[in-house]
């Protein structure tokens, strides 16, 4: 028996199938949890966009310079309610302005309570959420964390 063997034997080829298994196990969580952070991120793009919104509708009410203008006229034409007077309030979106100023708010589902206005992903937990208060034109998106999504 002098034959020259080629080859791997059975044991080299188990101990590359246990380290491939190993990695495997390892990687994985990973790449388990990419959902989670993806909605997170829409949230706070959400959160982000709508912050821009308020910016542009109370810097478009200033700029007309009318204190007791209930409705501002946007660029794309649309009319946004907005509070008056001379508060925290003056020149912000109302709790239906901001949809309105937002523009579309798809793959998003909104509940109001009040002065403010919940944000959720239409698909996603409560617990993901930004909201919107009118009072003030506070965007708060610290709930959109990976944790809560």
């Amino acid at each position: 028996m002098s034959k020259l063997q080629r080859g791997f034997t059975l044991i080299e080829l188990i101990v590359v199938i246990v380290i491939l298994g190993i990695l495997a196990a390892t990687a994985l969580p990973r790449f388990v949890n990419l959902q989670a952070d993806a909605k997170a991120a829409s949230m706070q793009g959400l959160a982000g966009g709508l912050r821009a919104a308020v910016e542009l509708v109370r810097a478009r009410w200033l700029v007309t310079g009318s204190s007791t203008q209930a409705t501002v006229l946007t660029a794309d034409g649309t009319s946004v309610a907005v509070g008056t007077g001379s508060g925290a309030n003056a020149g912000v979106p109302t709790v239906v302005g901001i949809g309105l100023a937002l523009g579309s708010a798809a793959g998003f589902a909104s509940s109001t309570a009040g002065n403010i206005v919940t944000f959720t992903p239409t698909a996603g937990p409560p617990g993901c959420s930004v909201t919107y208060d009118q009072t003030n034109g506070v965007v708060v998106g610290t709930a959109a964390v990976a944790a809560n999504c």
